[in-house]
């Protein structure tokens, strides 16, 4: 049975285009790699995204770029990416704010979790409650306390948009302690912390950083209570939110990962999964990690990866139902 010559042109071109893929992926990357942070330079996603780029160009042969593009949460950032094309030359650094939480909380945001594959977790971040100098407070039930007897004017938080995380969690804590609180959106971390820092807001969650730090230790904010059950080893002296008696049950932590579109070739994948696993394993990558309170991640495999990030969809999806949170 001879095969009709249209359909052994069809698979001799199909070969050929495999063929080619292969030899584009084994060649990746032949131009400098995008590293894309969603929130402008001066905050933690930034500093995390400069303490990689240089090892990680080292170890994929070509410079990694860092773009900063704040605003929706994150969400312009990851639009950005998704849409360019699917070459490995866009890399996106996410975290459950702008690719699972900012679809459920903007209805303007037209992704969704799905569009994304996470390549590899890089770091883990301790959040806490940060107050500005003058408020009366240096504990997180002094805290709610407060916001208890501030029927008349709420007591101000900011974060970096609605329906990110740290929104979700002063939503649930409202919701737990029976208090009141006056939201105050932001595009990024930095001039968030500038106005908590210059009188303008009262409190945040926010994960912490040697920014925060160094104003804490001039005197100009206070850091009162970490959302962790127990103390981070890098903030030993902050206490956990299970030495409180308000939000005893409050467990959070906020990941930090490399992704990439779906339907990134798979070989691109893993060349670009095996320079990150290398690059967390670099000495002076890691220090400068925990200098920004920040816990390099534990080595994981694709397959690892991809079920982490699909239980940590659904997770922060529940919480968004349990507060029912409405995209607006």
């Amino acid at each position: 049975m001879r095969t009709h010559p249209i359909l052994r042109t069809l698979a001799l071109s199909a070969g050929l285009l495999l063929v080619a893929t292969a030899a584009l992926a084994q060649a990746w990357p032949l131009k400098p790699v995008n590293l894309m942070v969603p929130y402008p330079a001066g905050g933690p996603s930034d500093a995390i995204a400069r303490i990689f780029n240089t090892q990680l160009g080292k170890e994929l042969g070509q410079q990694v770029i860092v773009e900063n593009l704040g605003g929706v949460s994150g969400a312009i950032a990851a639009q950005k990416v998704l849409a360019s094309p699917a070459d490995g030359y866009y890399v996106f650094q996410g975290s459950p704010n702008e690719v699972i939480l900012s679809p459920l909380a903007n209805a303007a945001v037209k992704l969704k979790a799905e569009d994304f594959r996470l390549v590899h977790p890089v770091a883990d971040a301790v959040m806490v409650f940060v107050t500005r100098k003058e408020l009366p407070v240096n504990s997180v039930d002094e805290l709610i306390a407060l916001a208890r007897r501030s029927t008349d004017k709420p007591l101000t938080y900011g974060s970096v948009g609605v329906g990110s995380l740290y929104h979700l969690i002063l939503e649930q804590a409202q919701a737990q302690t029976g208090t009141r609180l006056a939201h105050v959106p932001y595009k990024g971390n930095a001039p968030l912390l500038q106005d908590i820092a210059g009188g303008q807001l009262d409190f945040a969650v926010l994960v912490y950083s040697a920014a925060m730090g160094a104003l804490g230790d001039q005197g100009r904010l206070k850091v009162i209570g970490q959302l962790g059950a127990q103390r981070s080893e890098l903030l030993k002296n902050v206490p956990a939110m299970s030495e409180t008696k308000e939000l005893k049950s409050f467990n959070y932590k906020i990941w930090t990962g490399f992704m990439v579109p779906k339907g990134t070739p798979e070989e691109l994948v893993n060349r670009l999964h095996a320079a990150i696993g290398r690059t967390l394993q670099d000495p002076a990558v890691r220090a400068q990690l925990a200098a920004q309170t920040q816990l390099a991640a534990a080595p994981v495999s694709l397959t690892e990866a991809a079920r982490f990030y699909e239980a940590e969809t659904a997770r922060y999806r529940a919480i968004a139902r349990q507060i029912n949170l409405q995209p607006q």
